[in-house]
């Protein structure tokens, strides 16, 4: 950094806002994750507008081949010189002629790595480098980063060990065995690729630590401990006793770098156990944080923690965007950052000062046995919220008599009308918004023009039942609980079809067979390959229904491991036994906020379901997945919802312009891009979530 712009930096930090002009950004290159360099999810390309866009046709498609039950894409492409690149389901990346689809190179790290059925988790997104004629594909398989040539698609062997490096070293932890993948990914800065993790959800999760790479080597440049060391900042909101057991804090969501200041923009998740607390007391720094860190060194210059000791799964799930908005007269160079809990944070970039007051708030306490809650939680008094914020008696779902009557069952004795209950060692509590937002992974989109911020939102509600961990006699049970429990659920019922019942697994597996499934994992089911070989003979053991599994064996004997002491009794929508959720519609919502003032433009149900519209109710949303793109045209697109299409909407008004049918639903943020003179929007159509699983990347384009 030069003088004038460490100057001018050290100005903005005493002035509280920037008046100086904006870097210039190139707002028709869609090369990172989030479009744009600042994450906004803004194209400046005009040829696509409102009057037009009902015109748009499919201009190519390509298929992958390689779409398996219960399969996804998430990944939204970028392009590099007339170059798309993206994944597939089963994480080959590939590179396509943007203009055409057709297939340019294609790399299945597997014959590399091995293991050709192995669990690599999804994939968001791959990042790209240059210096000079050096240009480079990264991205992520199972617990492997990888770098390949971004022109011929061949592994760069100087990189790391061969052309790979392996995300569970170098960790600063005793231990290797985790459970590592990344599912979005990394953030350049200069020769650094600033990388975070997906991890377990359980006790045995590693630390969420951030880490940067040498792009050129592979080798680690430096760490950030998101569950500090003792003698760093933020130990002390921490049990000593157990805070070197404890795992996560974890970036999965993606980050966003001001590549001119050289901040890198970190939000974190929750610290395990999700739902219990009891081993962390206190407000568990840096979980749940919004990090703004030095991108050359990794040190800590402002943070923000949005959940103080999170015992609901609040974590944050999209990287932010970088804005530029005006306040009071002047303009200010600004982070947002949106939330689960349908909220949004901004701050001043360099100082991490509140655009808009945040306050400390007293909530309801916690009553679970071993459990010490926060006191406060801090709500911002702007942005107006982007979807309701509590689920109150009047909210049950009413369509017709036979459904709310299914859910007011379901909810008796349950607790809700209160956006803060903490989990109840007795009675289920109605958690609202839901695990899964809220807001979601697919971010928001900033139109720098206007300064408006578009996000898309789930608006269902769901439950957290506890139960006591009563299996401190029975080995297989507590097993299970803590690396299966919260998907399938205690009762190994699971949720069709997304997540499979587990019973009567004896009649489909061996113990071999079932080994190798943990072992390699498959769908959207991890590999367990990191817990040791008798754990899981004790799984397995209890999975084929052996009786006896275990339940001679005393888990506290194991002093290194940690069990909490209560569980959660599954992933749990509020829905009623047809699948209809269990609130009033709209379920799906989009959103405009004028982000100069914080209140809402306009905000509109987001997709439909079918068969309720032909009982006459419409205009009811749906459960979505993926983020919006808006354009200078006039126009914002989104793909997301389960109803497998994809539509455009005017950016001003909200109302719909356009809609297309997609061969299976786009469960991803879309790119925008031009070649050729052409603007393109492709959409990468993966399905699953629920919904039937596809292989394919659908372009759109005008006529000619």
């Amino acid at each position: 950094m030069n003088f004038r712009k460490i100057l001018f930096s050290a100005v903005c930090l005493l002035t509280f806002s920037c008046t100086e002009k904006a870097p210039e950004i190139d707002y028709t290159d869609w090369s990172y994750y989030g479009g744009p360099e600042d994450g906004s999810r803004y194209s400046a390309l005009t040829q696509i507008t409102k009057d037009n866009v009902s015109q748009l046709q499919v201009a190519w498609t390509y298929h992958t081949g390689d779409a398996t039950e219960r399969s996804q894409i998430q990944c939204q492409p970028i392009v590099v010189d007339g170059l798309l690149y993206g994944t597939t389901p089963k994480l080959n990346v590939f590179a396509l002629d943007a203009a055409t689809g057709a297939e340019v190179w294609r790399f299945d790290p597997f014959q590399v790595l091995g293991g050709e059925n192995s669990w690599a988790g999804t994939n968001r997104g791959v990042t790209f480098w240059e210096e000079g004629e050096d240009k480079r594909i990264l991205f992520t398989a199972g617990n492997w980063l990888m770098a390949l040539n971004a022109q011929t698609g061949e592994p760069i062997l100087s990189f790391g060990d061969q052309g790979k490096v392996d995300l569970r070293k170098d960790l600063d932890t005793d231990l290797e065995d985790f459970l590592i993948v990344s599912n979005s990914p990394g953030v350049v800065f200069e020769d650094k690729l600033i990388m975070g993790m997906r991890l377990s959800e359980g006790l045995d999760a590693a630390p969420g630590n951030i880490r940067a790479y040498n792009i050129k080597t592979g080798k680690r440049e430096w760490i950030f401990h998101t569950i500090p060391h003792e003698g760093e900042e933020g130990y002390e909101t921490w049990d000593p006793k157990y805070i070197r057991q404890i795992g996560a804090a974890n970036n999965w969501a993606g980050m966003t770098v001001d590549q001119s200041r050289g901040i890198v923009f970190v939000p974190t998740g929750s610290a395990t156990y999700d739902f219990w607390g009891g081993y962390r007391t206190g407000d568990n720094l840096y979980a749940n944080s919004l990090l703004a860190l030095n991108a050359h060194t990794g040190k800590r210059i402002w943070h923000f923690q949005a959940v103080h000791h999170d015992v609901w799964d609040r974590d944050f799930p999209a990287n932010p965007n970088l804005i530029r908005i005006q306040k009071d007269g002047k303009w200010i160079d600004a982070v947002a950052q949106i939330s689960k809990q349908g909220m949004t944070y901004v701050f001043v970039r360099e100082t991490g000062k509140p655009i808009w007051p945040i306050q400390e708030t007293p909530v309801t306490q916690s009553v679970m046995p071993g459990e010490v809650s926060s006191k406060t939680q801090p709500i911002p008094t702007l942005p107006e919220p982007f979807m309701n914020m509590v689920f109150e008696e009047k909210d049950i779902l009413n369509l017709t008599p036979e459904w709310e009557s299914d859910i007011r069952t379901q909810l008796e004795g349950a607790i809700l009308g209160d956006t803060w209950a903490p989990p109840h060692p007795e009675k289920p509590i109605v958690l609202f918004p839901g695990m899964d937002g809220g807001g979601e992974w697919g971010g928001a989109s900033f139109d720098p023009q206007t300064q408006t911020l578009y996000v898309n939102a789930n608006q269902i509600p769901w439950l957290i039942d506890m139960t006591p961990n009563a299996s401190f006699g029975n080995v297989g049970l507590s097993i299970y609980s803590n690396y299966c429990g919260n998907c399938h659920g205690l009762d190994r019922k699971g949720n069709p079809p997304a997540l499979p019942s587990l019973l009567g697994l004896k009649e489909k597996y061996s113990a071999d067979s079932l080994d190798q499934l943990l072992r390699k994992g498959r769908g959207a089911m991890p590999a367990f390959s990191h817990i040791s070989a008798e754990e899981r003979g004790i799984l397995i053991d209890y999975l084929l229904g052996k009786a006896d599994a275990g339940d001679k064996k005393e888990l506290e004997a194991e002093s290194s491991k940690l069990y909490p002491r209560y569980y959660m009794k599954g992933y749990q929508r509020l829905t009623t036994k047809e699948g209809i959720y269990g609130s009033n519609p709209p379920w799906g919502l989009l959103t405009a906020i004028d982000m100069n003032t914080g209140f809402r433009k306009w905000q509109i149900p987001l997709g439909s379901i079918d068969s309720l519209k032909t009982m006459g109710f419409e205009n009811t949303g749906i459960e979505n997945y993926g983020g919006p793109v808006v354009t200078a045209g006039g126009v914002l697109f989104i793909a997301a919802t389960k109803d497998e299409k994809i539509r455009a909407f005017d950016k001003e008004t909200g109302q719909l312009l356009w809609e297309a049918q997609l061969p299976a639903a786009g469960h991803a943020t879309p790119a925008v891009y031009e070649k050729g003179g052409k603007q393109f929007l492709v959409i990468a159509c993966g399905g699953g979530k629920g919904t039937k699983s596809g292989d394919a990347y659908v372009a759109f384009a005008l006529p000619d």
